[in-house]
């Protein structure tokens, strides 16, 4: 990769080892310093607040890319869940939904739990996905059946606490990450952390479902090849 590509360039490191830094930051749970050791530990010597801007300048791009090449390509099971995140004492709700095999679809940070913020979420998956789900699977949380009835009358709702796990698992990348950092700092924070790492988790998260380990080996490899063709792009 040359510096004349326009998204590399003024940086005077190479594409490789940018794109391999954002991989390790948003691929595992490591923390910027942790990062800068392991690159470091290459010969690799690169500060941690570089490392946080390439994190927020070049994985916005990559996720970007990713959502792009995915849209419309996802599950019509939806799963919507919010959790709370504490941010400098305040209270703020992080909205996501997931599909029927474990890819996010969405994530959206609102400081309520009520309809007008499940109206938002709904309406941002619509957009996003280009289609409706055959099925959404949400708590008992009315305000998603108030706002199901409004933004997508037709699709089937169940509400019921026990289905709901799948999108409560997804909120555990975002509970380690809040643990490294010793909470987010700010409501645009959590916003761009989930958004950026979730289309790269969604790249390299292969559903187990039985299926035979040579299969495994050419998704885990297809991810790798599209990732490296996402970099260099």
């Amino acid at each position: 990769m040359t510096h004349r590509d326009p998204l590399y360039r003024r940086h005077r490191f190479p594409a490789e080892i940018i794109a391999h830094a954002v991989w390790l930051y948003f691929r595992f749970p490591l923390s910027l310093r942790m990062v800068e050791d392991m690159l470091g530990a290459l010969g690799i010597i690169v500060s941690h607040q570089t490392v946080r801007l390439w994190a927020e300048k070049f994985g916005r791009a990559f996720a970007n890319d990713i959502r792009r090449r995915s849209s419309g390509q996802l599950g019509d099971k939806w799963y919507l869940d919010e959790v709370v995140i504490s941010i400098r004492g305040k209270m703020h709700r992080l909205w996501r939904a997931v599909d029927q095999d474990g890819f996010v679809l969405e994530v959206l940070v609102q400081s309520r739990r009520n309809v007008k913020a499940a109206k938002r979420l709904m309406r941002k998956l619509l957009k996003g996905q280009g289609q409706t789900p055959r099925v959404m699977i949400t708590d008992k949380l009315r305000s998603y059946d108030a706002a199901k009835r409004e933004v997508m009358p037709g699709v089937e709702h169940r509400s019921h606490k026990g289905l709901n796990n799948r999108a409560e698992n997804s909120h555990q990348p975002v509970r380690r990450r809040e643990r490294i950092m010793k909470r987010f700092k700010s409501q645009r924070q959590l916003q761009r952390h989930p958004s950026i790492h979730d289309p790269i988790a969604n790249l390299f998260h292969i559903p187990r479902h039985d299926i035979p380990s040579s299969h495994h080996r050419e998704l885990r490899t297809a991810a790798t090849s599209l990732w490296g063709k996402i970099a260099r792009a």
